[in-house]
């Protein structure tokens, strides 16, 4: 596993197991992550060996989103069945999704910033696998979504439940607050195909596990979800699905929440007061 990732301070890097080194030193063909998309997707980046560099360790870095900049940022509700009947729903006949503005993104650490109470006092956390596409594509078959998948990582996704359970139609409101999805500091791109069907997902508050379930149980799986809003519209590098969540956890200010998508990477982020 290949991990492409980007310091706080903005500089490319190109990882794996041991440590990261200057992306522009591994590939030169690369001066940001987002150009390495696409040799992400093709199998082309190059080995951290190569690099005229030493490695630098995971600990001794700080890292900011992985992207200066993502484009579609979807999302999917209700892909396990346990979590449609948590919210009393039923399971859906094809993948339920929405749209999130690039505003509510945020990187590791958060914060995330709980909303006014006269607009929502029930917001909630949840753990996911992203998936990030690397090349554009339209009407892709599902066999062929490892092709222009980049890479993977776990990210966090909030709703204001109770804007929510109000209306359905208030999902776009409940899910676009500011904040309201954090990415993990790190793309994984597996060095070859990979099989996420035994990788858990896990929510976790304060160390304790809220939800957790296997991809697996997702009723419509990654690469279904890639085809299938490739028929909506054109996908472009950087287009980020977030593919649902085993359940969700009610937050407050003072919480920790992480992330953990197995075999590719954790997120956590701190929940801070709410705006006034």
């Amino acid at each position: 596993m290949k991990y492409l990732a980007r310091t706080a301070t903005g500089r490319a890097l190109l990882g794996d197991e041991e440590g990261y080194v200057p992306l522009s030193a591994a590939a030169p063909r690369a001066a940001t992550v987002r150009d390495a998309l696409p040799l992400a997707a093709a199998g082309d980046l190059p080995s951290v060996d190569d690099a005229p560099a030493e490695r630098v360790p995971v600990e001794d870095l700080t890292f900011g989103p992985p992207l200066e900049r993502f484009g579609k940022l979807w999302g999917i509700g209700l892909n396990y069945a346990d979590h449609a009947g948590d919210l009393d729903e039923e399971r859906p006949d094809e993948p339920a999704s929405f749209i999130k503005p690039s505003t509510a993104l945020t990187g590791p650490g958060g914060p995330i910033r709980l909303p006014p109470s006269e607009q929502s006092e029930r917001v909630t956390a949840e753990a996911e696998l992203g998936v990030l596409l690397g090349r554009e594509c339209r009407s892709v078959a599902t066999a062929d979504v490892s092709d222009v998948v980049a890479g993977y990582l776990p990210v966090i996704d909030m709703t204001a439940e109770d804007v929510l359970r109000r209306n359905p139609r208030f999902l776009t409101r409940a899910k676009s607050y500011d904040t309201f999805l954090v990415v993990g500091p790190a793309i994984a791109v597996p060095d070859g195909p990979v099989d996420l069907a035994d990788a858990t997902v896990t929510t976790r508050v304060n160390g304790t596990i809220a939800a957790e379930n296997e991809v697996r149980n997702m009723l419509f799986p990654p690469a279904d979800i890639v085809s299938f809003h490739s028929e909506v519209s054109t996908l472009r590098p950087g287009d980020l699905f977030s593919t649902g969540t085993p359940g969700a956890a009610p937050i407050d200010p003072g919480d920790e929440v992480r992330a953990t998508v197995e075999s590719i990477g954790s997120v956590s982020a701190s929940v801070t007061g709410r705006r006034s």
